[in-house]
């Protein structure tokens, strides 16, 4: 990224404002935009950033990556920007929404533009975890990934109605569809976490992963909850969201096969979840500003477009910590 060059953060709820804070502590200019011109104007004052409040006079060449990070649907936003000729990274953990940005690959490969999809906690930190573990085994045949906590109060609402929806999943070559809140397991995550009762949700891990690891035959993705959650979540949300919630959580598991034994690898992070997802969408914005006109269309994370190592690396020098199970007798 050239050194006059500056990012654009559409949104500055919890995920927003954290990806804010982390471009500018790593010297990065950044633009701000938000409906709220409140929440917008004193984001800026508190970084000495630059307030955006037309999106069209948006230049490419002096500010090339744009992150959305907007609680609604970003793909109809996502589309007028890679038209417009910037790079785009978004964070969005819906699925609709997600299936929607990963039909944009043509777009983005027309317009020569990088469009990273699901980079937040999870997706995002989960598919650079499964990078970081798959070179441990021989093969891969299963991924499972859990998720504990919410971010600001759009993804508590968000991840509300997803024990409501139907969980999606890749399971021996086909996708399947289960009821939200079915399938209890018993998950630890890091501590001060540490057990955590998981249940199937309508989560996009699923969708992203087996794009990035099609070799995969089962691929599935929980998220906690408690007996209140399930028995609610059909109905409106019967308190506000927090504000910020508390320590989440990322949860991966991959199950294979080295020198011919069954085997598994597990790894985590405990955190607040905006923290997460603003580290993992900060590293990936600045990642993509280094990219070549050569890679172009849909990225996402753990699919080797980009270097996951490094960009995993860049995730834990901002302070989150990866921890990794190795055994009760180690």
């Amino acid at each position: 990224m050239s050194p006059s060059a500056s990012v654009a953060i559409i949104g500055v709820g919890v995920v927003g404002a954290r990806v804010a804070r982390q471009l500018t502590s790593s010297g990065i200019s950044v633009l701000v935009h938000d409906e709220r011109a409140s929440a917008q104007h004193s984001l800026a004052l508190s970084l000495r950033a630059n307030e955006l409040s037309d999106l069209t006079k948006l230049d490419p060449t002096t500010t090339p990556v744009v992150v959305v990070a907007t609680s609604s649907g970003q793909a109809p936003l996502v589309k007028i920007l890679l038209e417009l000729g910037h790079h785009v990274v978004c964070t969005s953990d819906d699925v609709e929404d997600t299936r929607e940005l990963l039909e944009l690959d043509e777009v983005a490969r027309y317009e020569k533009r990088a469009l990273v999809v699901g980079a937040t906690a999870c997706p995002g930190l989960s598919g650079l975890l499964v990078a970081e573990l798959a070179p441990r085994v021989d093969t891969i045949d299963e991924i499972h990934v859990a998720f504990h906590g919410t971010g600001g109060p759009g993804c508590a609402r968000q991840h509300h109605r997803a024990l409501a929806g139907d969980a999606v999943g890749w399971h021996d070559g086909e996708w399947i569809d289960r009821p939200g809140g079915s399938g209890r397991e018993l998950l630890w995550f890091p501590e001060p976490l540490g057990g955590k009762d998981c249940y199937r949700a309508e989560l996009p891990e699923p969708v992203l992963l087996h794009r990035a690891f099609p070799e995969v035959k089962r691929i599935s993705a929980r998220m906690s909850a408690t007996r209140r959650d399930r028995l609610t979540a059909r109905l409106p949300m019967m308190s506000p969201p927090h504000a910020e919630g508390g320590v989440g959580g990322v949860r991966v598991e991959i199950r294979g096969s080295l020198n011919g034994e069954r085997c598994t690898e597990v790894a985590g992070v405990a955190e607040r979840t905006g923290i997460i997802a603003g580290a993992v969408a900060a590293s990936a914005a600045m990642a993509v500003a280094r990219l070549n006109e050569t890679v172009s269309g849909v990225i996402t994370l753990g699919d080797g477009q980009l270097n996951d190592r490094a960009l995993l690396d860049d995730v834990i020098r901002r302070g989150i910590t990866v921890f990794e199970y190795i055994g009760s007798g180690a």
